[in-house]
């Protein structure tokens, strides 16, 4: 025997019965922002006055036509490959220094922490090297490289390792907390069948997320590049350093051939990105 639904007898609501809680959190956004705003003298309509877009629309100006020379574009194409380099380096260098940090302070494979209650060693171990994550991802890049650049001098160097410290950070906390969000039966039974840390993380917890895991690593590849060309403001070298050299120049028109090599590296880095996550997933 079907059983239909009794028709009900009450009102469509004329009004949105939410629009009191929305209307809040509107108005306390806008009171949040206005004394951000005031603090930060954020006044974007200064953008719109004469004398600025007439300096704007003569800078924009100068980049067409573009630089072109066979020179110039040997040059661009030699500091694009260094820029590529320093980032492709410093994330891999930064792997290497995040990946044992990774696997002491996730919570998921401590042994101790199976009975409930982690054993206090361990969890002072865990605490201390959260805190180094920590002192890591807190020092921007670009102070590692005007620190490295006084060391090293300048070059590539100063930057491979200002993006090595700075995201070795990142990813140690961001890694730690992709292995801790998803499903830990399959770690935690290996665990208590005798499997050490290693072994339940390639065969517990790294085929659960390898696809996250990538796709976070190959964005952070992508932001690294970002930041070479950043760092080579204080002389790190790569297509920043040519970038500021040029800028200095008033030379719009390599100021913008270089723009688009660094729009097109990005949508490479995003390519890639989206070619792993479907090839894993």
């Amino acid at each position: 025997m079907s059983h239909t639904a009794a028709p009900t007898n009450r009102p469509v609501p004329l009004r949105d019965p939410a629009w009191s809680r929305r209307l809040f959190w509107v108005c306390f956004t806008v009171l949040l922002s206005w004394p951000l705003a005031v603090a930060t003298e954020f006044k974007p309509w200064i953008l719109l006055e004469r004398d600025n877009l007439k300096v704007s629309a003569q800078f924009l100006g100068t980049f067409w036509p573009l630089a072109h020379g066979p020179e110039f574009l040997l040059l661009v194409a030699k500091e694009t490959w260094r820029t590529v380099a320093m980032a492709t380096a410093g994330v891999t260098l930064a792997l290497l220094l995040s990946l044992p940090m990774t696997l002491v302070s996730t919570r998921t494979l401590s042994i101790s922490a199976l009975s409930g209650r982690m054993a206090r060693g361990p969890y002072w171990l865990r605490q201390t090297i959260r805190w180094v994550l920590i002192v890591l991802r807190s020092i921007p890049e670009l102070v590692w490289a005007l620190v490295f650049v006084r060391v090293v001098g300048l070059g590539p160097t100063a930057g491979v390792l200002a993006i090595a410290l700075t995201y070795s950070g990142m990813l140690g906390k961001v890694y730690s907390e992709i292995l801790e969000s998803g499903e830990t039966h399959a770690t935690h039974t290996l665990m208590r069948n005798g499997a050490g840390r290693l072994q339940s993380f390639f065969y517990g917890l790294l085929p659960a997320h390898s696809a996250e895991l990538t796709s976070y690593t190959v964005y952070r590849w992508e932001c690294a590049i970002r930041s070479s060309v950043v760092l080579g403001f204080v002389g790190a070298g790569g297509l920043g350093q040519q970038l500021d050299n040029s800028m200095k120049m008033f030379n719009g028109g390599e100021v913008a051939t270089m723009l688009l090599v660094f729009m097109a590296l990005v949508a490479l880095a995003d390519g890639v990105s989206s070619w792993l996550r479907k090839s894993l997933g």
